[in-house]
């Protein structure tokens, strides 16, 4: 397939250029960078020049010279010339370098004179191209940058690979790009061979919907629907220049396709595709028209369809390289989807309805039938229009809500304007088969459309509510359609329990309030009730129960089990906001992690089957958390990222992926990836108005902070977090389970009291849940604090109580955190780094002598090498089952740190003791003695928190961390 020059990528480098390349954009970065050469190979347009610009304006700066030719199929029979390109401007600076015969030899090739040609004099000009090479990297390095090697004459391509087979050790790269057809296609290797010794062949292949998306809305096109995105991938097949004609000729259209029309392929992509369709016979053109418009076209397909002979018919346009020649496959398969779209958009209207006419009756399908005979249709018809709504009833049962949407909107253009029902009415169940699908951008232009012309009030609310859901969480922008919904709603009660159940989402993602939600959710099954509709009365119920659930309320058991009464509704059984949602996230919340698997994958396997784009999202994420929650790290990063591309493919639930992944990428990927992840996801909230995924997003961040060895950023992501969750009336610590990581993070930057005080608060709310596996943590986490404030021994016994619960519980990556935390106290540790056995044992030491408690036998330091590797190896074995590679990395951390010295204090600090308020010195002077907390609230008569609260304000003053720095201090006060 010939590419014109005409429509290839302009010259310019922009941003956009590596546009789903990113990785072999690398790879050949990190290849020029070694000094190394790239070769580039791919078919037509799929972008090998413009990364081939990309890399050489990058690299182009870092060489002294740099040599480029660009041939075209039009001038390969002109020889020299791709040479002249390379050499013509330096001829002057190398050939006084060059041996007498070498130069004769090469400016006889390059400016035509005399009568040396390779045949002649070919080992003089062959030594001549490499002698000049080697001159100008004598002087620097040198970059030959040759983009289209299959149009070099052969004369120059020849040269060029003579030479480069001999530059090794020299400083010369060539940077190339060769057209290859066919993903096995092995032409690249003859030019392969023509390269130095070494070079990296990068073969470039399709872009991905996501990637054309993102490429079309970098050169304008970004207003299309995702529908029509999908369609210009699939004819595309993922070719950037062929995506890009047919998004700008989309752009020129005055009019976008109808359903079930292929897109507008402009003028230049009909040249391009179908310049072999003249050599075609009528009948066989004929053949490949009808072959075109099936779906899935097959010879007896078009034999039923009155194309006698299409087997001799394709077989010529096979041999014209029209068709793909498979076989042992029954289908006729276009070479290229662009050649099919192509050769019907080229086909007068006529034609194209006979195709479709004799479709109507040879397709088996009946879905296919219907949609053939509606696109062999002009002008309403009723009879046209049943079949139609029924095929997009059989569509949808099938799990296919985007034909169903297509077929209903194809319905909607033969109804006529007084049948029943009414053409407004497909119109809108097209558009919520639309959403099904995950064409948010389809259902929201066709309710607008709606909104302008039908005048019954069920139909205007039911545009109003697809408006809305189509707004997901930006819910803020369509802030206005909620009076113009009440007002067309009237005092209609199933009216307005549709009206009302959207405004307690409302409550929920823009005000942030749970306790309005969960009263306009229950107003709204009130409603739903009063007007007999048990769909609207199961999806307000099972919202009042999600959200009773996440503020820890009482009711939330009860309200449940209503949401799980019969007469159940299937849609509503397995959607997303459903009460099987509910039930779920009950069952994660309360620590039945196996049943909630179970639910999760039942719904998952149910949404797929329906093909609800939205609610396979919502439930990946489901399994992907539960699959976290139990430890098996790397199934919940596959889950994750699954859910995070169909979240970019279709638009929907990308906030809630993005946070969602970041934690699988924290715990068992990417640490850079999961924190780039996690600041998406905040400013998607924030950019949102999302106040209830802010703080989810928050607490993903603040996670990925942790992981990565930066508590000051967790404190200060996780303290937003509380905050947030204070004002919004989430009290059940289920719910995110950032509490502690909050602590933990505390207990690293000095601030053990305030840790301990998120501990207390939030261990009073899991108590009164009955949260298990949250009181587990939260004892991990305190005993980070007493092992801070020197009471190792009840740190230890702390962890190894809550590492049993969290393994019995199921939960195996605390559990691994449990065992790692113990481990860098066995090693010597405190979670800020300082290493206190020694101090310890002094201070049990000095309790004996005091007589508070009798002496014990002191510990070998080969008991201590001992379990200390034992606990290390303990993590190492649960982290590795957990599959949680970036908690592994963190135990080689630990294993492979320097022991710290203690540092001399400081005079300063010194001088600051004196400083001290009197119950400050008191205190510092019994934590010297070795006291714990306890035991200095008895002798000085005080309470534990005023204990904690005073050595908080102690270690600001002395500019410390720590109970460990407080008697170093001492030390080095006797020292002084």
């Amino acid at each position: 397939m010939t590419v014109r020059r005409d429509f290839q990528e302009p010259a310019r480098c922009r941003p956009d250029l590596v546009i789903g390349r990113e990785e072999l954009f690398a790879g050949a970065r990190e290849q020029l960078a070694s000094g190394g050469s790239v070769l580039l190979h791919g078919p037509a347009g799929i972008g090998k020049s413009t990364v081939l610009r990309a890399l050489a304006e990058e690299y182009g700066a870092t060489a002294r010279t740099v040599l480029r030719c660009s041939a075209t199929e039009s001038e390969s029979h002109l020889p020299f010339l791709a040479l002249a390109d390379l050499l013509g401007l330096v001829l002057d600076d190398v050939s006084a370098r060059l041996p007498a015969a070498q130069r004769t030899a090469l400016e006889s090739a390059l400016t035509g004179r005399g009568e040396s040609s390779l045949q002649r004099d070919g080992l003089a000009l062959r030594l001549a191209v490499l002698s000049a090479l080697r001159a100008l990297a004598a002087h620097g390095p040198v970059l030959v940058v040759a983009d289209d090697l299959q149009w070099l004459d052969p004369a120059s391509a020849e040269l060029l690979g003579f030479a480069a087979r001999r530059l090794e050790g020299t400083p010369v790269q060539l940077l190339c790009a060769v057209r290859t057809e066919g993903q096995e296609s092995q032409e690249y290797d003859r030019h392969l061979r023509a390269c130095p010794p070494g070079t990296l062949a990068v073969r470039l292949g399709p872009l991905s919907r996501a990637q054309v998306a993102e490429l079309l809305d970098h050169r304008g096109h970004g207003g299309l629907p995702r529908s029509t995105v999908r369609e210009i991938h699939r004819t595309s097949a993922g070719n950037p220049l062929f995506a890009l004609e047919l998004g700008r000729a989309l752009a020129d259209s005055p009019t976008p396709p109808r359903p079930g029309e292929p897109l507008p392929v402009p003028t230049s992509l009909r040249a391009l595709v179908l310049s072999r369709l003249d050599m075609l016979s009528v009948e066989a053109r004929r053949t490949l028209l009808v072959a075109s418009a099936g779906a899935r076209p097959t010879p007896a397909l078009l034999h039923a369809a009155g194309r006698d002979n299409a087997e001799a018919e394709c077989a010529q346009a096979a041999e014209l390289g029209l068709l793909a020649t498979e076989p042992d496959a029954p289908a006729v398969r276009f070479a290229h989807p662009l050649i099919s779209a192509a050769l019907y958009a080229e086909a007068p209207a006529h034609e194209r309805r006979a195709a479709h006419a004799a479709l109507s009756t040879a397709a088996s399908d009946p879905i296919e039938r219907a949609r053939h005979l509606a696109l062999a249709t002009t002008g309403t018809d009723p009879e046209v229009a049943a079949r139609l709504a029924g095929a997009a009833t059989l569509a949808r049962d099938r799990g296919a809500p985007s034909v169903a949407a297509q077929l209903g909107l194809l319905a909607a253009r033969h109804t006529p304007a007084d049948d029943n029902p009414g053409r407004q009415e497909r119109r809108l169940t097209a558009a919520e088969d639309a959403i099904t699908a995950g064409e948010v951008d389809l259902a929201r232009d066709i309710a607008r459309e709606v909104l302008t012309l039908a005048t019954v009030p069920a139909d205007r609310v039911r545009a109003w509510i697809i408006v809305i859901d189509t707004a997901g969480h930006t819910m803020a922008e369509v802030d206005a359609v909620f009076p113009q919904a009440l007002a067309d709603a009237g005092d209609d009660p199933r009216l307005l329990a549709l009206v009302h159940y959207q405004l307690a989402w409302r409550a929920l993602i823009v005000e942030g309030d749970f306790t309005e939600a969960r009263a306009a959710a229950a107003h709204a099954a009130e409603l739903a009730a009063r007007g007999t509709d048990r769909r609207t009365e199961l999806l307000a119920l099972a919202f009042q129960a999600q959200t009773e659930t996440l503020m820890g309320h009482p009711e939330a058991p009860r309200t449940i089990k209503r949401a799980l009464r019969q007469p159940q509704d299937p849609r509503v059984a397995w959607h997303h906001n459903g009460a099987g949602s509910a039930r779920f996230r009950w069952l994660v919340m309360g620590d039945q992690l196996a049943e909630a698997r179970t639910t999760v994958t039942a719904l998952l396997r149910e949404v797929r089957r329906r093909g609800s784009v939205e609610s396979e999202v919502h439930f990946l994420r489901g399994l992907a958390e539960t699959e976290l929650r139990a430890g098996h790290c790397g199934r919940a990063l596959d889950l994750a990222r699954e859910s995070l591309r169909l979240a970019r493919d279709s638009g929907i639930g990308e906030t809630a992926s993005a946070m969602l992944t970041s934690l699988a990428e924290a715990s068992g990927g990417d640490v850079d990836r999961a924190l780039a992840l996690a600041r998406e996801a905040v400013e998607h909230a924030e950019e949102d108005g999302d106040q209830m995924y802010l703080s989810r997003a928050l607490g993903a961040l603040g996670y990925a902070q942790l992981v990565a060895g930066d508590p000051a950023g967790t404190v200060r992501s996780l303290r937003r977090v509380r905050s947030l969750e204070l004002g919004l009336g989430i009290t059940d610590p289920a719910r995110g389970r950032w509490q502690g990581d909050l602590a933990e993070a505390l207990v690293r930057i000095g601030e053990p009291a305030e840790a301990q005080d998120v501990i207390d608060v939030s261990r009073n709310h899991a108590l009164r849940l009955g949260r298990e596996s949250v009181l587990a943590v939260l004892d991990r986490s305190e005993a980070l604090v007493r092992a801070a404030q020197g009471g190792l021994e009840a740190a230890v016994a702390q962890l190894t109580s809550a590492q049993d619960r969290l393994g019995k519980l199921g939960y195996g990556l605390e559990e691994a955190r449990a065992a790692f935390a113990l481990a860098r106290l066995r090693c010597g540790h405190t979670a800020e780094g300082a290493r206190p056995w020694r101090e310890a044992e002094r201070a049990e030491v000095r309790r004996a002598e005091h007589g508070r408690v009798p002496a014990t036998e002191p510990v070998t330091p080969g008991a201590r090498a001992s379990a200390a590797s034992a606990a290390v190896d303990e993590a190492t074995r649960l982290f590795r089952r957990c599959r949680a590679l970036p908690w592994l990395r963190q135990v080689d951390d630990v294993l492979t740190a320097p022991e710290p010295e203690a540092a001399p204090a400081a005079p300063a600090a010194l001088d600051a003791l004196e400083s001290l308020a009197a119950m400050e010195r008191q205190v510092a002077a019994l934590v010297m003695e070795g006291a714990t907390n306890r035991e200095i609230a008895a002798r000085l008569f005080i309470s534990v928190k005023t204990v904690e609260a005073t050595l908080t304000r102690v270690y600001r003053k002395l500019g410390i961390r720590s109970r460990v720095d407080i008697v170093r201090l001492a030390a080095g006060r006797r020292a002084h």
